[in-house]
């Protein structure tokens, strides 16, 4: 076997030290560390957990004086464990090159890290793991913190279908877009019956594909509407001025805190979509507010003009 095959399945500590630079790193390593979690892209694999494993080596820059036994002076191992949890925490994901991704990031966060190597390989799917793996270093990925300290608090608004319907829609949105704040729109099914079904899982999907149909139906009323289904199309609409328009399938059936409401509940849905984004406040037009949420709640008649 050739050096660069026999590389290429090696634990990720010889390939670092295979491609080391000229100022020496010290590295520190995690191995065969297997967690069960919910990922894939196949339908087959929604619903279920598989096992996959992380074998992962951090770069770090040598310590210039005595270490003195002092575990706040190192990259403790805690610190990358704690990072593959945050981001399976984070939301569902469909594939293993995003979770590793994510996980190189988040370790480069650390003040000691200076290169980090992640393998990530699911041991359920076939005879053998099948996996992938990353290089990063400090100077490959945006400052998180910073982005994070940039994300803004949005408002969210429910709309009733008799609020989509009124003749002060478009008032409603210039009112809003006064206060400054990114706005999210959230609205439910529209008054025509979704088809009925009795999979429970299908019917759920259902019942989330009509309150995008209906969000097409608002987008339909005002050209500053834009309907958005994902995490990062609603990060750089906030960030740009954008007035969305919430399609809720990807974001609820890729959540890992997954909502006990149900889509024929659309207020509470959209009270937990608040919470999830750290809305400034949920204002609810023409309809009644949800019965817990953990975001300020305002309600407003579909027949007032002022907000």
């Amino acid at each position: 076997m050739t050096t660069d095959t026999r590389l290429a399945f090696a634990h990720p500590s010889e390939r670092a030290a295979a491609t080391a630079g000229p100022e020496p790193l010290d590295r520190i390593s995690l191995r065969d560390h297997i967690v069960e979690v919910e990922i894939g892209a196949f339908q087959a694999e929604r619903g279920v957990t598989q096992r996959i494993c992380f074998n992962i080596v951090v770069e770090v820059q040598p310590l210039t004086s005595p270490a003195e036994d002092d575990v706040d002076r190192i990259l403790s191992y805690d610190r990358v464990t704690e990072a593959i949890a945050y981001e399976l925490a984070a939301e569902r994901l469909n594939l293993l090159e995003t979770l590793a991704e994510r996980v190189a990031d988040r370790i480069l966060l650390e003040r000691q890290a200076m290169r980090v190597f992640v393998r990530i390989e699911k041991l359920d799917r076939g005879p053998g793991a099948l996996g992938v793996e990353i290089a990063r270093a400090r100077d490959d990925v945006p400052d998180l913190r910073a982005a994070a300290a940039e994300v803004p608090h949005p408002e969210l608004v429910y709309l009733s279908n008799m609020a989509i319907a009124s003749p002060h829609l478009s008032g409603w949105l210039d009112q809003l877009e006064q206060l400054g704040r990114p706005l999210i729109l959230c609205v439910g099914a529209s008054d025509t019956a979704a088809p009925q079904v009795a999979h429970r899982m299908a019917q759920r999907r259902i019942d989330l594909l009509a309150i995008e149909q209906n969000a097409w139906v608002l987008a339909s009323k005002d050209d500053r509407c834009v309907v958005v289904s994902t995490r990062t199309e609603l990060d750089w609409a906030m960030k740009n001025g954008q007035t969305s328009v919430w399609a809720p399938s990807k974001i609820v059936l890729d959540s890992v805190d997954t909502p006990s409401a149900q889509p024929r509940d659309a207020v509470a849905l959209a009270a937990w979509f608040a919470a999830t984004f750290d809305a400034t406040e949920m204002l609810v037009i023409g309809a009644d507010l949800p019965a817990k949420a953990s975001v300020p709640l305002r309600a407003l008649a579909a027949t007032q003009e002022t907000l």
